[in-house]
Parts: structure tokens; sequence; C-alpha cells
């Protein structure tokens, strides 16, 4: 292995930290988004979206070292849990593209049901911590499928 190896291996747990981290910040806007009135929606649906951008930002480190943990690393792209951590990856990014984007869209029509688009937003941010945590559990356990 390259001296290096090591150095690509942290930037990919901190950008792993990045994109998982912030998503439990998205409960506390939503809890304040349910106690406050629709004025202030703005606000709450602004830190959503730079939360939900800062995972994406950390997604893309997230993706481009771990390519090159696997070009530098001991295990080739055929291994299970490569295989699986992709199509999971594959996955999330679908899910983060389509889940909350369009949800966040909806607050700015006033007929909107906003405890409804809440819960929406609630179970699209477990849905994710669940996606991203069983790619973070191949990853680190390493277990072989098949």
């Amino acid at each position: 292995m390259n001296d290096y190896y090591i150095y690509i291996v942290f930037i990919h747990v901190l950008s792993a930290v990045l994109s998982v981290g912030p998503l439990f910040v998205l409960f506390a806007v939503l809890r304040k988004m349910q106690e406050s009135d629709r004025l202030l929606d703005q606000t709450h649906i602004s830190i959503f979206r730079s939360v939900v951008r800062l995972i994406k930002h950390a997604g893309h480190v997230l993706v481009g070292s771990g390519v090159l943990l696997v070009v530098f690393g001991p295990w080739p792209w055929h291994t299970p849990w490569i295989v699986m951590t992709i199509a999971l990856m594959v996955v999330s990014i679908f899910f983060l593209a389509r889940a909350f984007s369009s949800t966040l869209k909806k607050f700015d029509d006033l007929e909107a049901d906003r405890v409804f688009l809440i819960k929406k937003l609630r179970k699209a941010t477990w849905i994710y911590i669940i996606l991203l945590v069983l790619m973070l559990a191949l990853m680190v356990i390493k277990p072989t499928m098949w």
C-alpha cells in the first residue's frame, strides 16, 4: 500500500461523517417547523437546503475518495461489499435527488398541508440515514456475501 493511502482513508472517513452527521440537525429543524407558523418556513427551508447541499458535496468527496481507495487498495471492484456499497450508493443518489427538493418546493404553495410535508421530510431523512448507515456498515464490516 502507498504512503498516501492512509490520507485517502482519513478523507474518506471525514467525508462520511459530513455526509451523515448533518442529517441529524434536520430533525431539530423539522421540530421547529412543526412548532412555528408558515412565516418562518422559508428560514427553516433555507437551513434544510443548506444541509442537503453540504451532504451532497461531502458525498462527492466520499465517492471520489472511495474510488481512490479501491484503485490503490487491496480490494478488487468485484468484492461483494464494494458491489453492494455501490448499489446502495446509486439508490441513495436517486433518493436524495428526489426526496428533498420536490417536497421543499411544495412549501411555497399556501394550500399545501404543512403537517404532511413535514412528516414526509422526516420520513425521507430517516430513509436516507438508513441507506447511509447500511453503506457504512458494509465498508466497516466488509462482509463476505458470495
